[in-house]
């Protein structure tokens, strides 16, 4: 499956600059936070990489599609782990690494000032939870979907003809997995009370144009 993606971006790109003058393309480099809504946690607290390439295309004066494909780094982060006064000490939390595409439509507001939204797919590579002492070994119970599709959202400013910043929330539309409390408890439906878990996302990224 991961072949697929590569296949899909090259194939996209290659059209693009068959088909057009108005391409461009380089180097995302960037920093998320997130967190996994039904993990029994809360909170923006997992921090990790955003690494990967971009091309896009101008559409017209106003509208640019863009193309994605980055290494990033999800889960959640369990603030309170070393905590043994906190109720929550116990609780796992998640280290989730993908390969992801986004395809995202960017609207020019304002001069510098693009608006972007858009769709995401993305193939986990790895995934595992974490407890006090490290990786949970034996996963056989805590499985995790191996695609996580999404919407975004997000703001881009043109710094320079070189360098763009962009800031960014997505979140996943289909869930990830089961709910935490109904892995424990052996319970391996959705339901209308646990109805899986979903990944959150907030980034921070510099876009570096070499095209």
């Amino acid at each position: 499956m991961l072949r697929i993606f590569f296949i899909l971006f090259i194939t996209l790109t290659n059209n693009i600059v068959s088909n057009s003058q108005n391409f461009g393309g380089g180097i995302i480099l960037g920093v998320n936070t997130s967190q996994v809504g039904g993990d029994d946690l809360s909170g923006f607290h997992k921090a990790g990489p955003i690494v990967g390439i971009f091309s896009n295309k101008s559409i017209n004066s106003q509208i640019n599609l863009q193309f994605e494909m980055y290494y990033i780094n999800k889960g959640s982060n369990n603030q309170d782990m070393n905590n043994d006064l906190h109720t929550n000490y116990l609780v796992p939390d998640m280290t989730l690494k993908y390969i992801e595409t986004p395809l995202i439509i960017q609207y020019y507001f304002k001069n510098r000032l693009l608006l972007e939204g858009g769709i995401t797919a993305a193939y986990l590579i790895d995934g595992y939870y974490n407890d006090l002492y490290g990786k949970i070994n034996n996963q056989s119970n805590f499985p995790f979907k191996k695609y996580d599709v999404g919407l975004l959202i997000g703001v881009n400013y043109n710094y320079s003809e070189k360098i763009s910043f962009n800031t960014r929330l997505s979140n996943s539309i289909f869930p990830i997995g089961q709910e935490d409390n109904s892995i424990f408890d052996g319970n391996n439906n959705y339901n209308s009370i646990n109805k899986g878990k979903y990944n959150s996302l907030l980034s921070i990224s510099i876009y570096y144009h070499i095209i």
